[in-house]
C-alpha cells in the first residue's frame, strides 16, 4: 500500500503513549493480566486511550492531544490514578520502568491480536523479548518537509531523552550496568536505528518508501522502529527513545522538553542537518544508554567531547524562553532537577541498595508510579 499523506496538524501539539508493566503483587513478576484489565476498563469511561500490546503482560495508554504541559499532566495523573483504583481491583500493580527487572521473557504470552501474531512470527524470540517499556512522544508538524528536517534535527539531542528518561538497569534479575538496557532489545531488530538521511517529503516517499515496499519487507510506517519516526496519518514526529519513567510528572516534563526543542529548531538558527552528523550517532546513543547522565558525547558538528549532563543543562538553559511561551517552564524545571540529582536508574538502584532484592525494586516502582 502507498504511504499515507502526510497530514497536517497543528505545530508544536504533543501527545505521550506510555507502555506499562503489570505485575503480581504476590511475587512482583510480571503477570498475564492484560485482557481482564482491558475488559474491566472498557466498562467505563477512560480518560485517554487504552490499549493492549505485545504481550499479555503490558498496556500502553495514549494521551490526548494538548498544547501545553498543565493540560497533559493533569490527564496523565487522571489516567494514573483510573489505572490504579482498575489494578486493585484484580489484586495487580501497575508501574513504569524499561524493563522488569527478573522477568523471564520466556513465559512471556503473546496477545491475541493478527499484528501481534505476525510480528511474532516473523521475529521468532524477540517478539516476547519485546516486553520492554517506553515512552513516545508525538510532536505535531505543518508539514512532511517540517517533520523530516525535525526529525534529523533533533538526533543531535536523542542522548538527551535516553539519559533522563533512563529506568531499566535490571534485566533477568542482574544488574546490566546499563542505565537503558531497554535500547539493546530493541536494536536487535532489522529496521530500528535511524531514518534514512532526506528533507524532502516527497523523496522519501517516492525515493525510498515506495523501493522499501517494493522489497517486500516493509508494508507500513509501523514496520520502522526508528529512533525518530514520521507518522503521516497523525502529521507528527514521533520520539521512541524514552524509557517508560517511573512517574507520569517525569513523562510530562520529557514531552514539553521535546516541544521546547522543536519550537527552537523550527527557528533554523542551528546548522542545518547532514548527513555526517550521523557519524557520532551511534557512539553518542550508547553513552546514554550505557552511562547515562554521566555519559559524555561527541558534538556532531564540531567533534568536540561534552559531558552529557553539562550539555543537558545548558540546553535546557537555552529553553527557558520558549518552555516559558509554550507553558512549559515547570516541566523543563522538574528535568533540571533530575540531570542534579540522578535518573529513575539511580533511583531503582537505591532502592536495590536498600531492600537488597529485585522484588524490592518493583515494589518501589509500584509506589513510585501510585505517587507515594
Amino acid at each position: 500500500m502507498a504511504l499515507e499523506e502526510f497530514q497536517t496538524s497543528k505545530p508544536l501539539t504533543m501527545g505521550v503513549e506510555l507502555e506499562l508493566q503489570l505485575v503480581s503483587l504476590s511475587d512482583y513478576d510480571l503477570t498475564a493480566s492484560s485482557p481482564d484489565l482491558l475488559h474491566l476498563l472498557s466498562r467505563k469511561p477512560f480518560p485517554g486511550n487504552v490499549t493492549p500490546e505485545i504481550t499479555e503482560s503490558m498496556i500502553e495508554i495514549n494521551s490526548d492531544v494538548h498544547t501545553n504541559h498543565t493540560e497533559l499532566l493533569a490527564q496523565l495523573q487522571v489516567i494514573r490514578d483510573t489505572l490504579v483504583q482498575a489494578g486493585e481491583q484484580l489484586n495487580i500493580g501497575i508501574c513504569g520502568g524499561g524493563t522488569h527487572p527478573f522477568q523471564k521473557w520466556s513465559d512471556r504470552r503473546i496477545f491475541s491480536k493478527p499484528r501481534f501474531k505476525e510480528v511474532s512470527e516473523l521475529y521468532g524470540y524477540l517478539a516476547k523479548q519485546f516486553t520492554i517499556f517506553g515512552q513516545h512522544v508525538h510532536i505535531g508538524c505543518a508539514s512532511g518537509d517540517d517533520a523530516l528536517f525535525l526529525l534529523h534535527a533533533l538526533s543531535r539531542y536523542v542522548p538527551h531523552f535516553i539519559a533522563l528518561s533512563s529506568s531499566s538497569p535490571y534485566v533477568q534479575g542482574n544488574d546490566t550496568l546499563f542505565n537503558s538496557a531497554r535500547l539493546n532489545s530493541v536494536f536487535a531488530f532489522p529496521m530500528s536505528g535511524r531514518a534514512p538521511f532526506t528533507q524532502s517529503w516527497h523523496t522519501f516517499e517516492h525515493e525510498y518508501f515506495a523501493k522499501m515496499e517494493h522489497t517486500g519487507v516493509i508494508k507500513s510506517m509501523k514496520d520502522f522502529y526508528w529512533d525518530i519516526r514520521p507518522k503521516p496519518e497523525f502529521g507528527t514526529i514521533e520520539l521512541r527513545v524514552c524509557d517508560t519513567p517511573l512517574t507520569v510528572e517525569r513523562a510530562a516534563a520529557l514531552a514539553v522538553y521535546l516541544q521546547s526543542l522543536c519550537s527552537y529548531l523550527l527557528e533554523r538558527r542551528e546548522a542545518a542537518p547532514e548527513e555526517d552528523d550521523y557519524l557520532v550517532y551511534n557512539y553518542n546513543r550508547f553513552q546514554a544508554c550505557r552511562f547515562g547522565l554521566d555519559g559524555t558525547v561527541v558534538h556532531p558538528k564540531t567533534y568536540e567531547s561534552l559531558s552529557l549532563r553539562e550539555d543537558i543543562l545548558t540546553t535546557l538553559r537555552k529553553m527557558e524562553p520558549y518552555g516559558a511561551a509554550l507553558g512549559a517552564t515547570a516541566g523543563l524545571q522538574h528535568l533540571m532537577q533530575v540531570t542534579h540529582e540522578g535518573s529513575d536508574a539511580h533511583y531503582l538502584r537505591q532502592q536495590f541498595d536498600s531492600s537488597g532484592s529485585v522484588e524490592g525494586v518493583v515494589d518501589a516502582a509500584i509506589q513510585r508510579f501510585r505517587g507515594r
